[in-house]
């Protein structure tokens, strides 16, 4: 008897026409309770549609309240995360989070040297929940070690303002081409000033390097206060920059995306807002074909798991 050829299984076809996402390596810290970090920017980066490869520098102690601390790891774990992955995958841009130490930050100036063809883009977030003395330290060896290397700069107006014009003494606070042009003698070309107050209850997002406003876009201030918005930001520009977009229309697009995150944000916890990065993938309350037939997606009851009570 003839012996049965065993069924063999399906071709794999690994991108066939060669649009693989575009890959995002990102230095940042473990958030664990989702709100910022390495988890908000590997989730934006997936929303947007690139590959995040996460280097993980340490981690922060924190509800979605407040941050409590945070513990670094040592500088050769995070040059030997980044190295490997940079041996097997090429990288279109970097960015740069929080990095918890000076020792780390001078890791990643090192690895940004050597593959200097690679733009980075740079996230200070606010620091005002650590002590001073770290503060100090850390701002020091990032203007000295990373700002060099930057093609972009995002920050919170208050937190770029305070770090790059510590002795600002003039009546009116200062404007993002104030900042750019502080950022530009430290070798910053460009910078994206978040959060600047207006007084009609709106916030302003300016793109801006020491010459010109690049890109101006007013949103209304949402009645919340949210913890991951910086980090969402930051993760959504490089991420859509990584496709070959221009920097004016990839900040445009990546403002837009955080206004929509906002808007739909949801409490987990008892403390702050959450952006939603994935907001368009909520389904709607009543999803059914043409036949009547209900294809929302599954709820809780319908694996027997307790119903869950957030906005989200």
């Amino acid at each position: 008897m003839a012996q049965e050829t065993p069924p063999q299984p399906p071709e794999l076809l690994i991108n066939p026409e060669g649009d693989a996402p575009p890959c995002v390596l990102i230095f940042n810290a473990n958030d664990p309770s989702g709100a910022g970090g390495i988890t908000a920017d590997a989730l934006t980066c997936a929303s947007v549609g690139a590959h995040a490869l996460s280097v993980v520098t340490g981690t922060y102690l924190r509800d979605t309240a407040e941050i409590f601390d945070h513990i670094a790891f040592d500088e050769d774990a995070v040059a030997e995360q980044a190295r490997t992955i940079l041996e097997d995958i090429s990288v279109q841009i970097i960015k740069v989070g929080f990095c918890g130490n000076p020792e780390n930050l001078s890791t990643i100036a090192e690895i940004s040297t050597d593959y200097a063809d690679v733009p980075v883009v740079a996230y200070m977030p606010n620091l005002s929940w650590w002590d001073h003395e770290h503060i100090e330290s850390y701002l020091d060896a990032f203007q000295e070690l990373i700002l060099p290397q930057t093609t972009l700069l995002i920050g919170n107006h208050s937190t770029l303002w305070r770090w790059l014009l510590p002795d600002w003494s003039h009546e009116k606070n200062p404007g993002p081409r104030d900042i750019a042009k502080a950022a530009a003698d430290l070798g910053v070309p460009y910078v994206l000033v978040t959060g600047i107050h207006l007084p009609d209850q709106h916030t302003e997002n300016v793109l801006a390097t020491a010459h010109t406003v690049m890109v101006s876009e007013k949103f209304e201030r949402f009645d919340a206060i949210f913890s991951g918005a910086g980090d969402t930001l930051s993760a959504a520009v490089t991420a859509i920059l990584s496709s070959g977009t221009d920097l004016e229309s990839a900040t445009h697009e990546a403002l837009g995306y955080l206004d929509q995150s906002l808007n739909n944000g949801f409490r987990p916890g008892m403390g702050h807002v959450l952006p939603d990065r994935l907001f368009w993938a909520e389904a709607d309350d009543e999803e059914a074909d043409e036949d009547g037939e209900d294809h929302s997606l599954a709820t809780a009851e319908d694996f027997s798991l307790p119903e869950h009570k957030t906005r989200h």
